[in-house]
């Protein structure tokens, strides 16, 4: 079947009226908090705040600088492994981030921060709406290299939609905790981009296959996207939690199960490979594991040891599945999972949401009865909840974080089969030049000069002859002899021989 990936029309025109129905909804609906309007000096008279310092801005900016890194560089860069795939893995998602990020502060802004008819917007909002979006750019690592930019935009407003649905009914109906969003971002995001890439299965993509492995310098690249997500997870686990003691708690749990992940992942590396090699996919993503095990629960009172215990495990569940697990959902569940997003965000997601509930049920002799009411909100009609409770809310969070992404998923997965989005065709995946001016490549060419031909008078020193007799002044001195070049510059035309 011949496909037409020719989006000169089609691509603009979709960006072009997305972008005016953002500007006309923001328009209608958004305006600015009142920590970021022109009247913030009334409300500091009114509350008897003495300096800006008070402003929400300063609290929370510096983590959402964090987030919005990972988002853009994190994310963009790990997906840079595939050898032809690059400018569509960072350029793609450039654009569906871009996208999702207005579009989540609407559906957010309609949930979490609608009053009188408005969408009040603060340095809160944009890290809920970057939350959001890291659930897309997860999803995005499924499908990376077999849908179309226009297909990317259409499963971003739709995932983002459901995103923000899921998102409210598990925090505000069910309360469940979910502070670095093992449940609301990486298993909803990951689960959702699975059934997608099940529902698009491409039975003839074996002819994509060579072109859907890395090389040196792609390997090194995705490894900066790994880099940037790592050094940074702590501050996206706990950018959204209350100011001191949990905040403070949930960029100390997610540090220690990050280090402890590398070990176990660097471990279980060297030892399922015959000989004891490192394998550069299991450091680019496993590596990060510990970090989605621990999101649920960060800011609850999991102990140091609790947090490298997570980490210990999704390092290693993480890295057996990019081993075995892969290879098994490709060949008997037709799941064609390009970043294996199961491995890195599915598995520690749903370890996660586990960790979350046992965390939450069982720990309420760390926190004292007041502690755990004030952490857990127990109170007003939430007066006669129990620790156990908590635990069964975590559960439901979970499970329906499950359920919304397969069934998401599969709507999604079969709008975006339409025939007119502008896919490639099987044997044309994973390359940029579908849809990027690519400029080939200019191969400098070393040939090493052969000094067997060379004449042996080439080897004498460069220094002028003089001769022992005394008639040797009426001698013209012979020139002296260039210095040897061990390197012959290559013209084209010596080439062309």
């Amino acid at each position: 079947m011949a496909w037409n990936t020719n989006l000169r029309w089609r691509l603009p025109i979709t960006c072009l009226i997305l972008q005016v129905i953002m500007v006309v909804l923001f328009g209608v609906f958004v305006r600015y908090d009142i920590q970021a309007d022109a009247h913030w000096w009334l409300e500091k008279k009114r509350k008897n705040i003495s300096s800006d310092v008070e402003n929400e801005f300063y609290y929370r900016y510096p983590s959402f600088q964090d987030v919005h890194a990972m988002v853009f560089v994190g994310f963009g860069f790990l997906m840079t492994f595939l050898q032809r795939y690059g400018f569509s893995a960072v350029g793609f998602n450039f654009l569906l981030a871009a996208f999702g990020i207005q579009w989540a502060l609407l559906m957010q802004g309609w949930f979490h921060f609608f009053e009188d008819g408005k969408i009040f917007l603060s340095v809160e909002n944009i890290i809920q709406a970057d939350f959001c979006v890291a659930s897309t750019c997860v999803a995005f690592g499924a499908v990376l290299g077999k849908v179309s930019p226009i297909q990317l935009l259409i499963m971003t407003f739709l995932q983002v939609t459901l995103f923000a649905v899921n998102e409210f009914i598990i925090l505000n109906l069910i309360e469940a905790k979910d502070a670095g969003g093992s449940m609301t971002i990486h298993t909803f995001g990951a689960y959702f981009g699975l059934t997608v890439t099940w529902i698009l299965y491409r039975k003839n993509l074996e002819q994509s296959k060579k072109r859907q492995s890395s090389v040196y310098h792609s390997d090194l690249f995705a490894m900066i996207g790994t880099l940037f997500l790592w050094i940074y997870w702590p501050s996206f686990n706990s950018a959204s939690s209350f100011h001191g003691d949990s905040q403070h708690r949930a960029a100390l749990n997610t540090y220690l199960s990050l280090v402890a992940s590398v070990l176990t992942t660097v471990t279980v590396s060297s030892i399922i490979h015959k000989t004891g090699k490192l394998d550069m996919v299991h450091i680019q993503n496993a590596t990060l594991a510990g970090g989605v095990g621990v999101g649920t629960a960060a800011e609850m009172m999991l102990t140091p040891y609790g947090s490298l215990i997570v980490g210990f495990f999704c390092g290693i569940f993480s890295t057996l599945g990019f081993a075995y697990l892969s290879p098994i959902l490709e060949s008997r569940l037709r799941i064609q999972d390009t970043c294996g997003i199961h491995n890195l965000h599915g598995i520690p997601g749903i370890i996660g949401g586990i960790v979350g509930a046992v965390t939450a049920a069982y720990s309420s002799d760390v926190y004292g009865e007041p502690g755990i009411v004030h952490s857990f909100g127990f109170g007003g009609y939430k007066t006669d909840w129990t620790k156990r409770m908590q635990g069964k809310s975590q559960i439901f969070g979970l499970l329906l974080s499950l359920a919304m992404a397969l069934v998401g998923g599969i709507i999604v997965g079969f709008i975006l089969k339409l025939p007119f989005w502008g896919q490639a065709a099987d044997e044309n995946c994973f390359e940029d030049s579908i849809y990027w001016e690519v400029h080939e490549e200019v191969n400098t060419v070393y040939i090493p000069e052969d000094l067997t031909h060379k004449h042996s008078t080439s080897l004498v020193p460069a220094m002028p002859l003089v001769l022992p007799t005394a008639s040797a002044s009426m001698v013209p001195p012979v020139p002296p002899t260039p210095p040897v070049s061990l390197v012959t510059p290559v013209h084209s035309a010596s080439l062309a021989h």
